[in-house]
């Protein structure tokens, strides 16, 4: 088994869901944290979800990130969210191009 720690940064231009990860066949995920940052000087809202085929499942729900500040997007500093295969890690906002998100986790393959 392979340990290989990555980070997914995203620009949301978009108020589509956006992927911020998606785990390949045969490996897991051990998501250490989310943190999203506005930087336009405006409040927002951001939701995240998994997806898994047809199923989604929401964690974070029109979340506020006010205006020039940064969120943990995990709740508490020891919380950890594992993804199995096939899993998608998605944000959406409420406003394009003012949020961006950076994610940090282990990949085990």
């Amino acid at each position: 088994m392979a340990h290989t720690y990555k980070n997914s940064k995203i620009d949301l231009t978009t108020t589509n869901a956006t992927a911020l990860i998606t785990v390949a066949a045969g490996s897991t995920i051990i998501i250490k944290s989310i943190i999203i940052c506005e930087d336009s000087n405006n409040d927002d809202s951001i939701s995240l979800t998994i997806v898994n085929g047809d199923d989604t499942f929401q964690f974070l729900k029109d979340t506020f990130v006010g205006a020039k500040s940064t969120i943990q997007g995990m709740g508490g500093h020891n919380a950890t969210l594992v993804l199995g295969e096939s899993d998608i890690l998605k944000a959406t906002a409420a406003t394009a191009n003012r949020l961006h998100v950076i994610t940090s986790y282990l990949e085990i393959t």
